[in-house]
């Protein structure tokens, strides 16, 4: 079963670069298997391009601890493991710095939900943490970085996956999901709404979604009544 984990892992950290979100060494994506209390992540500063699934550094989901594997884990694994320890429905977390989203994220702005395929998918604005101060960033700056979108995404009072992302204000996008794949999926509709958000706001600065628009698109994808797609067998 972690041998399967591991190449889930390694194929997540492969769709960013196939999506356009990651280049060179930048991102990383995880997974977690909750009965063996062990996390699997991308190794720090490995080319994706020579990069194997054996390469896929374990780790000790309480720790940090590595229990696998002979390269040291991505420098977010903190980050990554603030946000399992956080929220038990998710299974999969995924960092880029992908353009759009950083932008706003370098801003210090939400993204706005301006349309329904932001709808589609998130539930309202994704949001931007505020900024860490010096005593957070100094003391254990990837763990803190955790610790802000803990606080972020709390505030929100709803399920973590209603919103699965978020933009940490001077960094750059984070995502979830039920496992690595739905995470990456997720960083990539997060990017692209973000361009359409960006490009909409240039042209008219006023634009906006209006709520009852926004309720329909999200629940009847994700509601108790969803009706888009087919039924499952």
């Amino acid at each position: 079963m972690l041998e399967e984990l591991k190449r889930k892992t390694y194929e997540a950290n492969l769709e960013l670069v196939r999506k356009n979100l990651v280049i060179y060494t930048w991102g990383n994506a995880s997974g977690i298997d909750r009965d063996k209390g062990l996390m699997v992540i991308k190794p720090s500063g490995v080319d994706y391009a020579a990069m194997t699934w054996q390469d896929m550094v374990v780790v000790d989901a309480d720790t940090g601890r590595v229990v696998e594997g002979f390269l040291r884990p991505s420098s977010d694994t903190p980050t990554h493991l603030e946000l399992y320890k956080a929220f038990p429905e998710i299974g999969g977390v995924v960092h880029t710095h992908s353009v759009y989203a950083t932008v706003f994220a370098q801003a210090g702005k939400d993204i706005p939900a301006l349309g329904t395929t932001h709808a589609d998918y998130f539930h309202g604005a994704i949001p931007c943490t505020r900024s860490l101060t010096k005593a957070e960033v100094a003391e254990a700056y990837e763990r803190n970085t955790g610790m802000v979108i803990r606080e972020t995404v709390s505030a929100l009072n709803q399920p973590v996956l209603a919103v699965p992302g978020i933009i940490v204000k001077n960094h750059g996008p984070f995502t979830w999901g039920k496992d690595p794949e739905e995470a990456a999926y997720h960083a990539t509709v997060l990017e692209k709404v973000a361009e359409m958000a960006f490009k909409t706001l240039l042209l008219n600065p006023e634009s906006c979604l209006p709520p009852f628009i926004l309720e329909k698109h999200y629940q009847r994808k994700h509601g108790k009544h969803a009706y888009y797609g087919q039924t499952k067998q």
